[in-house]
């Protein structure tokens, strides 16, 4: 099961600090080419780029909500639900193991491998684990490991303690 894949793709961008890296169909190409969802030297277009990343936004609003932040999660699933038919994702059978596999190909059968991935989570509980950081200028997706699924935060380094001293500044604010 690779949850990497899908937590690396929801996490191409990143903001804070502010970084895209799917700035272009040529980035967006090259970044599914280095995972090996792509020949290298694959082309891309504007609305391939366009359709990657209402996807990734997607996955990271299903991610977010499992950690109480409000999203629009049958918008998100329709999402999914039309990147997999765009994919053409079907169930393909070995003599011991189904997987899902995009009729597609380029970009589309690329991003239909990353939601049959995302299937496959759903399916072994993998999936379950994972989550997007609850802090509002965050939203970084990660493999919540603590035993109880409890983690709210990406990092208590980061994320967490400046939670902790926004709340405990809330709370003494008013004492004065």
């Amino acid at each position: 099961m690779n949850s990497d894949l899908i937590l690396d793709f929801v996490n191409t961008t990143d903001l804070r600090p502010y970084q895209e890296a799917l700035e272009s169909p040529r980035a967006l190409a090259d970044w599914l080419a280095e995972r090996g969802l792509l020949p290298h030297r694959a082309r891309a277009t504007q609305s391939d780029l366009a359709e990657a990343i209402q996807v990734r936004e997607a996955l990271r609003t299903l991610l977010a909500a499992k950690n109480g932040v409000p999203g629009d999660v049958d918008a998100a699933s329709a999402e999914l639900d039309r990147a997999a038919r765009r994919a053409g994702l079907a169930v393909r059978f070995g003599a011991e193991e189904a997987r899902l596999e995009p009729a597609a190909s380029g970009i589309r059968g690329a991003v239909g491998r990353i939601l049959g991935e995302v299937a496959s989570a759903m399916a072994d509980g993998t999936w379950a684990r994972m989550k997007a950081c609850r802090a509002e200028d965050c939203r970084w997706a990660f493999l919540d490991t603590a035993k109880n699924q409890s983690r709210a935060w990406c990092s208590m380094r980061s994320c967490g303690n400046r939670e902790k001293v926004r709340a405990y500044r809330e709370r003494h604010a008013s004492h004065h």
